[in-house]
């Protein structure tokens, strides 16, 4: 149940990335594009995400666990380190460049699967990069 579950919310996840427009990395180029032909889209798309969040963070105290789940997984506050703060910066310089981020790279795979994949492989790659640098396998 909890993998059906998983797939559910993936396939809402990717739907209401493409419904809002998020697979198409010109119109997150435009969002980006401040003093040009700026687009507000991605703003009401996180927005909407923000308000969903808020209204989660104030259900999730009142349950006494998940749903699909024994335990909830809520992250804890870890100090700001140099490995978070320099993929904060790779991520959004390729946020800019590509115009796309994981969730929207992988959902335009069923749109535009080149130019989708070019991104997702090179993600991918620089992830496994990441590993062994840091000797985790």
């Amino acid at each position: 149940m909890k993998t059906l579950a998983s797939l559910v919310a993936g396939i809402i996840f990717g739907a209401g990335l493409t419904i809002g427009g998020m697979t198409d990395p010109a119109r997150v180029r435009g969002f980006l594009d401040l003093f040009g032909d700026w687009d507000p889209t991605l703003a009401f798309v996180m927005g909407a995400a923000l308000i969903v969040m808020a209204i989660a963070w104030r259900v999730v105290p009142g349950m006494a666990r998940p749903l699909f789940d024994d335990d909830f997984h809520i992250p804890g506050k870890s100090e700001l380190t140099p490995s978070l703060i320099g993929g904060a910066v790779l991520f959004g310089v390729g946020w800019g460049i590509a115009g796309l981020c994981p969730g929207p790279g992988f959902a335009a795979l069923a749109i535009e699967p080149l130019s989708a994949a070019i991104f997702v492989v090179s993600m991918l790659v620089g992830m496994a990069l990441l590993r062994l640098m840091e000797g985790k396998s």
